[in-house]
């Protein structure tokens, strides 16, 4: 089983012609409604790159209201059991996101019921289960706690350090590293980490490979179109090339990299061979709009796979 801890979010966009100065109003035609979270997009990346070889259970906080009921109904529709989630007498988690003609975008985060997300239910879920999804947009004391846990269980505890906390209380932040197996990061998250454990900031595998052995971890980089780069705590360097695609939208395509990576992961294949899954999962989420409606299925990733090694299709 793969238990995915975080943030459930409801995102409400609106696309206007620019970008509203403080104290000016903007109108907007209409509006969009789309589901999101980091957690609950990688957890419904990860029941796709499973589908169904693998349960995936969403665990966090929601509101008791109407777009928490939403919420937790889309994640059952996309093969996640959203039982685990606890209802809070607070709204459920909202972005309100603006983007105007350019493609340029604001955004407002409330994190509403995110912010009370506790892990204290998880242990039924984690004596089952065989990898544990966590992120940063609930509080990082709540995460450190479910990593604790899942280190005590002896599960898989893969981390995506996203966001990465700004001006973090260091031994909080060191005890969650401290019960990491994998650790991933994009390039710019890898420089903000350094800066926080008090190592050189420059790119590339001897960067990595100094993140490993601080924080005694499986180090990914995620590298966009170039792909990802690995040092594992025991020394070994990994590249996986990227799918070559033309991205439409690349919104998702982190999360569908650390979901697939985590159903790769419980699925115990080895790691080179879950980054090279978990690639191919990040570019053809980029090649359609939104996070979630973007993460690739199972079948999708098998034959673009296939298609890069030369199998027949």
């Amino acid at each position: 089983m793969i238990v995915v801890f975080g943030s459930v979010n409801v995102d409400l966009v609106a696309r206007v012609s620019r970008i509203p100065r403080p104290g000016e109003t903007v109108l907007a035609p209409t509006h969009e409604r789309h589901h999101g979270g980091k957690g609950a997009n990688q957890a419904i990346a990860a029941a796709r790159a499973a589908d169904g070889a693998i349960p995936v259970v969403m665990a966090g906080a929601v509101g008791d209201d109407p777009l928490g009921e939403a919420a937790r109904a889309n994640l059952a529709a996309n093969g996640v059991d959203p039982s685990p989630l606890e209802t809070h007498d607070a709204p459920t988690g909202v972005a309100f996101i603006a983007v105007d003609d350019e493609g340029e975008n604001a955004i407002t985060v409330a994190s509403g019921a995110n912010a009370l997300a506790r892990p204290d239910g998880l242990g039924p879920l984690l004596a089952d289960a065989e990898v544990l999804v966590l992120q940063m947009e609930v509080p990082l004391a709540a995460v450190a706690a479910a990593a604790r846990m899942g280190a005590e269980a002896g599960v898989r505890v893969v981390l995506n350090l996203a966001p990465v906390p700004i001006d973090p209380h260091m031994p909080t932040l060191d005890a969650l590293l401290a019960a990491t197996d994998v650790l991933v990061l994009n390039g710019h998250e890898a420089d903000a980490l350094c800066a926080l454990v008090g190592l050189p900031d420059r790119d590339g595998p001897s960067r990595d490979a100094a993140l490993a052995a601080r924080c005694a971890a499986d180090v990914v980089v995620t590298l966009g179109a170039a792909g990802a780069r690995a040092a594992t705590r025991g020394g070994e360097s990994l590249l996986v090339p990227a799918l070559p695609v033309d991205p439409v939208d690349t919104t998702g395509a982190g999360d569908a990299f650390v979901g697939a990576l985590a159903a790769g992961l419980a699925e115990d294949l080895p790691l080179a061979d879950a980054l090279a899954r978990a690639a191919v999962a990040g570019a053809l989420a980029c090649l359609a709009f939104g996070a979630q409606a973007a993460s690739p299925t199972r079948a999708a990733i098998e034959a673009a796979l296939r298609t890069r090694t030369g199998e027949p299709s």
